[in-house]
């Protein structure tokens, strides 16, 4: 009985003694369970944690109706011997807790509620840093042949990759099926499970291969170690490029590596019937034209172009500078040629009281002139509004804690900026929203834009989207703040803000719609392909010495990188070209 009692006496001293050292002193089958204890527990506080996808976006916006000539937002589009709809309800199959944008993870969902005779092309994708909103589209064959058929099963499919070893927070393992289309036809989406266990062959469609097209990986969705999820679309875009987005996603293991696995879809039909007319373009920017906000401490304000001329804008000729010629109503004196040559030019008055009057702009005159044009083989519309400033004001950095204006860097004259608004032709709902920055831009999902309420009309009140216009440099942002082009705290500053200067974009003219043809008169000022500004003269060189006199010695390094990694447009040294001279004229914005 004694031996015993010091048996556990000393028993008891080294387990104290253990935990001093930090001794694990639980025996290891219990420290496992208690390790899955803790990653259970871990990962049951991550899924129970509220993300945007949790939620469905609607938009706060009546969907438009189509009308009398056109099939407009009618539901469904003819490709071609193959109908499709938008399938924008959805059953989730699968979510992830980490990794993605802002490491929220992402879901995968199969569409529901096809409507009879359609089938389903693909599985849909999207991260869970925004509320579930998208779509993939269904497609029915009208071919009315039994052996040659615009769809057919797949006969077979192969595993693209899967998600078991993956080490992150997920519902299950998740199985990517490519299907193994028959010889003719292509696969134009992903098929998912669960189990290890194939699909059923009659689980998707594969397309005719003459109603594909070659596809590209574009917006990350999620990735983990090397299997990355990615959005997809036609490699060639534009106004008149046949390729369809079918909304799919695509698995690939390893980096985005083009062309995907899968194909895209394309339009063989002529696309002016399920264009909207005039009625309905009109509709449409009744419904979606945005407010854009003008900084509080914003100098230069937009105009017409109508009141730039007419208030003292004058046309340069090379070689005869000392004899500059004012500019009619509407441009109607200005070349026509679609050259971009150097020869003319546009500047300001060239009295200094009318020059600073008209470098401030004109708010009360503003309009956004509006170009419309088919994208993704007609299933969208593209309503590019664009905004003209007779000025874009000076530049300013940001280096960490400091603030550094740069003299004359970024001042031009003649600034055009734009937003695009995306519309589908299948509903006539507003998906996307390009933001246009300097020589590039950002598109926007509905989903993440700001409305806000308009109250002009009684008769057909809505809320409409807001954009910020950047102090001086009139980038165009979804929401207010310091927008840094640059980063780790170090680039030029584009500050946006509400203040009390608001231009309604839906005063609008609409100027060119190339597919309604002769219905549309394009404004000669459109047609002027040259610059809207002159060369700037002032040396950058200087511009940048004069302000490194201000900088400790350690940030003038930084503060050259930065300067010399801005864009062209945005070191303003040359004036900036009109519309019509942007390759986004008649491309895809990025």
């Amino acid at each position: 009985m004694g031996m015993n009692v010091g048996i556990l006496c000393v028993c008891v001293v080294l387990f104290i003694a253990m935990e001093a050292m930090g001794v694990p002193t639980a025996a290891p089958t219990d420290q496992i369970s208690e390790n899955k204890n803790v990653l259970k527990k871990k990962r049951s506080v991550s899924r129970s944690r509220s993300r945007p996808i949790d939620h469905t976006f609607k938009l706060p916006i009546a969907q438009t109706s189509s009308s009398e000539g056109t099939s407009f937002a009618n539901t469904v589009i003819d490709l071609g011997e193959l109908h499709v709809m938008q399938a924008s309800t959805f059953s989730k199959v699968w979510g992830a807790y980490e990794s993605g944008p802002d490491d929220q993870g992402a879901s995968v969902y199969e569409p529901t509620g096809l409507r009879y005779g359609y089938s389903m092309l693909g599985s849909y994708s999207q991260p869970n840093n925004k509320p579930l909103f998208g779509y993939v589209l269904a497609a029915k064959d009208i071919s009315g042949s039994t052996t040659n058929g615009t769809l057919k099963p797949p006969v077979d499919y192969t595993l693209v990759s899967n998600t078991a070893s993956v080490m992150v927070d997920q519902d299950s393992p998740l199985y990517i099926w490519l299907p193994i289309a028959p010889d003719g036809y292509h696969a134009v989406g992903h098929v998912v499970t669960t189990t290890q266990d194939k699909p059923s062959p009659d689980k998707v469609m594969c397309v005719r291969a003459d109603l594909t097209e070659q596809c590209e990986s574009s917006t990350w969705i999620w990735g983990s170690n090397d299997l990355n999820f990615y959005d997809v679309r036609p490699i060639n875009r534009g106004s008149k490029a046949p390729g369809v987005r079918v909304g799919t996603f695509v698995a690939q293991n390893g980096g985005n590596t083009n062309p995907p696995s899968i194909s895209c879809l394309k339009n063989l039909n002529s696309i002016s019937q399920i264009m909207p007319n005039q009625t309905q373009i009109e509709t449409l920017l009744h419904s979606y034209s945005p407010f854009l906000y003008l900084h509080p401490d914003e100098e230069y304000l937009p105009s017409s172009v109508n009141w730039f001329f007419s208030n003292g804008a004058l046309l340069y000729k090379k070689g005869e500078e000392s004899n500059p010629v004012p500019i009619e109503q509407n441009g109607t004196n200005l070349p026509q040629d679609p050259n971009n040559d150097g020869a003319y030019w546009l500047d300001l008055p060239v009295d200094d009281a009318n020059k600073e009057r008209v470098k401030q702009g004109n708010l009360q005159s503003a309009e956004s002139y509006v170009h419309v044009k088919p994208m993704y083989g007609g299933t969208f519309t593209d309503i590019a509004m664009w905004v003209f400033y007779p000025f874009n004001g000076p530049a300013k950095a940001k280096i960490k804690f400091i603030n550094v204006k740069l003299g004359k860097v970024g001042e031009h004259v003649g600034d055009w900026e734009h937003v695009t608004l995306r519309v589908s032709n299948l509903d006539g709902q507003l998906w996307h929203v390009y933001f246009s920055q300097h020589n590039g831009g950002s598109w926007v999902d509905a989903s993440q834009l700001e409305f806000q309420m308009d109250n002009s009309s009684f008769d057909f009140p809505t809320q409409r989207p807001v954009v910020y216009a950047s102090r001086h440099g009139h980038a165009s942002y979804p929401h207010g703040g310091l927008h840094l082009l640059g980063k780790n705290g170090v680039g030029a500053r584009d500050d946006t803000d509400k203040g009390s200067n608001v231009m309604d974009m839906g005063k609008y003219v609409l100027v060119s719609a190339e597919y309604l043809e002769s219905e549309v008169k394009e404004p000669a000022w459109l047609n002027f392909f040259r610059e809207w500004g002159p060369h700037v003269d002032y040396s950058l060189d200087d511009e940048l010495k004069n302000v490194e006199k201000l900088l400790p010695g350690k940030l003038k390094d930084v503060f050259e990188k930065i300067i010399m990694g801005l864009p062209k447009e945005l070191l303003g040294e040359e004036g900036p070209t009109g519309p019509k001279e942007k390759g986004n004229w008649n491309g895809d914005e990025v």
